[in-house]
């Protein structure tokens, strides 16, 4: 056994029945497919996919990604038996099949991995056959860590306690990684600016974007966000953004009230999340408001069963 430091594997969901997941391993060890007793498993219906498709094997500080499958697995476009990942490579477990894309992050203290076979064995009982182990422990959400807080406890008075001088926005040399649907973009340097416009970093097409919508740059070892609407549109943990504000692991950011949602990663890290904005939903047809369904189906309304109902009904014979 070997002991290294802690690095949580994060697969973004990007395409699939798992769209919009972002699963976290720290396992030394990764197996993908419709097995049920694999970390990421499909669901058993999606034949495209097989029992064992993959793995993600580490090792040392490196992680390989190993082909099992039938239909073949593919990173940023490319057919692969085995290689070495990197923070940002997109994964298609067969050609139209599931995409992830592949990211990590260093965790806090160490541990321990075997340095010639990784551990795919439960522990305290003896297996002769290849067999993962079960996902049990696995499949527990993982708790995020504890913030520090970083307001004071008695609340502040607005005149003198609240903070308006502007950070300083500069070129530094800091890595940031965007997803956005089927987009994945890195940069190796920040500020990186996010709008509608072609000129952008990352041109967004959404509704609610304007031309020149969000910066995300480095100030103090800290990703921060610069709200360059003018319009307070945009949202930290559903609370509006006073023109700058740091990121902390598990932010969930709002460009609009409208969306598009994130999530912040840590580490540099935006993701896409669907969720649906706190609207309501308007039958243009009947002109009639009603709330957003689950899923952002529509309710179906309800038939009448009153002595009218009945009536027509009869009328109807």
């Amino acid at each position: 056994m070997k002991r290294v430091p802690a690095i949580i594997v994060q697969l973004v969901h990007m395409q699939g029945p798992l769209k919009g997941e972002i699963q976290e391993f720290t396992e030394s060890a990764i197996s993908i497919g419709r097995k049920r007793s694999c970390h990421v498993c499909f669901p058993a219906k999606l034949t495209i996919i097989s029992r064992e498709h993959a793995s993600i094997i580490r090792e040392g500080n490196r992680f390989k990604l190993i082909d099992h499958s039938v239909n073949g697995t593919l990173v940023n476009g490319k057919p692969v038996k085995e290689v070495y990942l990197k923070d940002g490579d997109v994964i298609d477990f067969a050609r139209g099949g599931p995409k992830v894309s592949f990211l990590t992050q260093v965790g806090e203290g160490e541990v321990e991995i075997a340095v010639s076979k990784p551990p795919l064995q439960p522990k305290g009982r003896g297996s002769s056959g290849p067999e993962l182990r079960s996902t049990t422990e696995q499949d527990a959400p993982v708790e995020p860590a504890e913030r520090v807080a970083v307001r004071p406890a008695s609340p502040p008075s607005p005149p003198e306690q609240v903070e308006k001088v502007e950070v300083a926005v500069s070129q530094v040399q800091a890595p940031i990684v965007i997803q956005y649907g089927p987009t994945l973009q890195s940069f190796k340097q920040v500020p990186v600016t996010i709008g509608k416009n072609p000129s952008s970093d990352f041109v967004l097409d959404h509704p609610a974007i304007m031309d020149r919508h969000m910066q995300i740059f480095f100030h103090q070892n800290e990703y921060w966000v610069k709200d360059l609407t003018g319009q307070n549109l945009i949202s930290l943990n559903q609370k509006p953004v006073d023109l700058q504000a740091p990121l902390a692991a598990d932010d969930e950011l709002a460009l609009s009230p409208r969306g598009p949602f994130f999530r912040f990663l840590g580490g540099g890290r935006l993701a896409e999340i669907e969720k649906f904005p706190p609207e309501e939903f308007t039958d243009p047809g009947n002109d009639i408001h009603r709330d957003r369904a689950p899923h952002g189906e529509i309710p179906k309304e309800k038939s009448p069963k009153g002595p009218m109902s009945i009536l027509k009904k009869i009328l109807d014979r």
